[in-house]
């Protein structure tokens, strides 16, 4: 795992390995404030050979999600707990990204955060996603049709004071979440986005929401921003054609590249993450790093999505990717990095059931309570 384990410049910093744990919603947080146990959880990840990690998706506003803890980074309580995860997660040798999040269609009107925030559920068209479950809502409630935001505007300014906030909060950096049907993969898809105006129809009308933000973040934080994106996959009824897949993402990715991004994370397709509606599967699936890469000739690339230990050593050895994210694996292995440069098995079977955690459960349960290997 030599090439694996050697320190890349990302941005304004360097990281000690090409190991990265990727975002992973947990929902522990107090109502939306960072927590002690969250604490816990990152420094041991820190500690454990991750040599960047990247928070859960950190909400940009108040939303009504599907995860009723899931943290967020708008007001000073939410910052005052970040800090205190960034300063543990460097004292333990690691750097933290925060992933900001905005979830647009796939919200509820009826979740308390939506209610408070006192604004619809909105999104690049008045078009509803199909699927949905929201844990804090009785019966079976879905998704609605959303009202279409006005002036998107409004989003790209609360991505901006996000991204002021992380570096109040002490992160490293932030990556943009445009990947997994939220709000910026809805305005790339043209399923979603159908929009009339300079933010849809075209290419280059459905690209520009994300390259707005983008350059949003960048003024913030300059070259320490990162953008993760799943081009082939179906999550949350995304998927456009090939062809629309390749020449939407394409110029995206080719603007992109001249923005000076830390990097650009890749979700590879996965059949387990493509829902089936009306018994097709919803996303594209096709080699997006070797059909995308070629656009990214200044801007490091990572992997994500059932990278193995082995198959790591070889996209960073190979050249393939400056990089790979791991994401499940951290969940149940809290020393991924010193097992992986050790040549110890991931043997660790997670714990499912307490995944995201349960209501009157101890939080720590599949959480905090896996065993590291013994050196």
């Amino acid at each position: 795992m030599s090439a694996l384990f050697t320190p890349l410049k990302l941005g304004s910093i360097t990281i000690s390995n090409r190991l990265g744990m990727s975002a992973l919603t947990r929902n522990r947080s107090t109502e939306t404030v960072p927590n002690d146990i969250m604490q816990k959880y990152y420094v041991r990840r820190a500690a454990g050979g991750a040599g960047l990690i990247v928070s859960e998706g950190t909400l940009i506003a108040p939303q009504g999600t599907e995860w009723p803890q899931a943290p967020g980074i708008w007001d000073k309580s939410q910052i005052s707990g970040w800090k205190k995860i960034t300063d543990a997660v460097h004292d333990a040798g690691s750097k933290i990204y925060c992933q900001i999040w905005h979830l647009g269609r796939l919200s509820h009107p009826d979740a308390p955060q939506q209610i408070s925030a006192g604004v619809p559920v909105y999104g690049p068209s008045a078009i509803s996603a199909r699927g949905g479950k929201f844990r804090s809502i009785p019966g079976s409630s879905g998704y609605v049709t959303p009202t279409e935001i006005q002036d998107p505007a409004v989003l790209i300014a609360q991505f901006k004071e996000a991204a002021i906030n992380a570096k109040e909060a002490g992160f490293d950096g932030v990556e943009l979440h445009g990947a997994n049907g939220y709000v910026v993969h809805q305005f790339l898809d043209s399923t979603a986005n159908q929009r009339t105006d300079k933010w849809g129809g075209s290419v280059e009308n459905r690209a520009r929401f994300a390259l707005e933000v983008l350059k949003a973040l960048v003024e913030v934080w300059g070259p320490d921003v990162a953008l993760k994106l799943s081009p082939a996959g179906g999550y949350n009824d995304m998927g456009m054609s090939l062809q629309d897949t390749i020449d939407t993402f394409g110029y995206l990715l080719r603007e992109a590249n001249k923005l000076g991004l830390s990097y650009v994370a890749f979700v590879r397709y996965s059949a387990f993450l493509d829902p089936e509606y009306d018994g097709k599967k919803r996303g594209t699936p096709h080699d997006v790093i070797g059909t995308f890469s070629p656009f990214l000739s200044d801007t490091p690339l990572f992997v994500n999505c059932g990278v193995t230990p082995e198959e790591a050593e070889q996209l960073v050895s190979s050249g393939a990717a400056a990089g790979v994210f791991m994401g499940m694996n951290w969940i149940a292995h809290p020393d991924v990095g010193r097992r992986v440069e050790a040549g110890k098995l991931l043997d660790n079977v997670p714990d499912y059931a307490h995944l995201y955690g349960a209501e009157g459960v101890d939080p720590a349960l599949g959480y905090v309570d896996y065993k590291g290997a013994a050196y």
